[in-house]
């Protein structure tokens, strides 16, 4: 589904990605761990198109999404993938509602349509109650699950999380780690997520450790 080849990135005279290669099949859950500035971060954000690569390509099925620029990126970005952070960034003068129907109404769906699926999305994450409710209104643990409804509202085909427990207390990572694998099963989502959680890593289909900018 997502095949990468030979990725490499430099800053100046610094080489954060040394030659990675990665493929990603439908439905996986696939964990990026290691330690800090072994560059996981680097990598996701350029498969995820937030970043260029100074070398190699990234394909999604048969696009070429490193050759693609400008509105056609953003466009590509917008239908194909989803992203989570570890800070929720929901915009705080919209309600939980609003904030999961943004890249939706970006796309150009219709708004009805829009609106039925972001509903569905926050009432299948146990959400229901909180749909009017602006992020100061909520806890973390639910922000964070209007962040990964906000993520699928577009229906995208591979979801790219960068520390998405970073900022949750134990009991709300452990929710989040259970809803990855739901989602997974229920939707055939497949997520691509940076993490220094082992429990995180553990539950996932597939773990890869970065080391010096290289999967070891």
């Amino acid at each position: 589904m997502l095949i990468a080849r030979n990725l490499t990135k430099n800053y100046s005279n610094l080489p954060v990605l040394k030659g990675v290669d990665i493929n990603v099949s439908k439905g996986e859950i696939v964990t990026i761990v290691g330690s800090s500035g072994a560059g996981k971060s680097t990598l996701l954000h350029i498969l995820g198109t937030l970043d260029t690569p100074t070398g190699g390509e990234v394909w999604l099925e048969d696009v070429n999404i490193t050759a693609l620029k400008g509105n056609k990126l953003a466009d590509f970005r917008n239908r194909n993938l989803g992203f989570i952070f570890q800070f929720h960034h929901l915009l705080p003068e919209f309600s939980a509602l609003e904030n999961v129907c943004i890249p939706g109404f970006i796309k150009g769906a219709k708004s009805n349509i829009v609106k039925d699926r972001a509903v569905f999305l926050l009432e299948t994450l146990g959400l229901k109650e909180r749909l009017e409710h602006r992020p100061a209104q909520l806890s973390g643990g639910e922000q964070q699950r209007v962040a990964v409804a906000r993520a699928l509202i577009n229906e995208p085909k591979i979801v790219m999380a960068d520390e998405p427990t970073g900022n949750l207390d134990s009991q709300n990572a452990r929710e989040l780690h259970q809803l990855f694998t739901e989602l997974s099963e229920r939707f055939q989502q497949t997520f691509i997520i940076v993490t220094h959680n082992e429990d995180l890593a553990k539950m996932s289909t597939r773990s890869l450790t970065m080391k010096d900018g290289k999967i070891v």
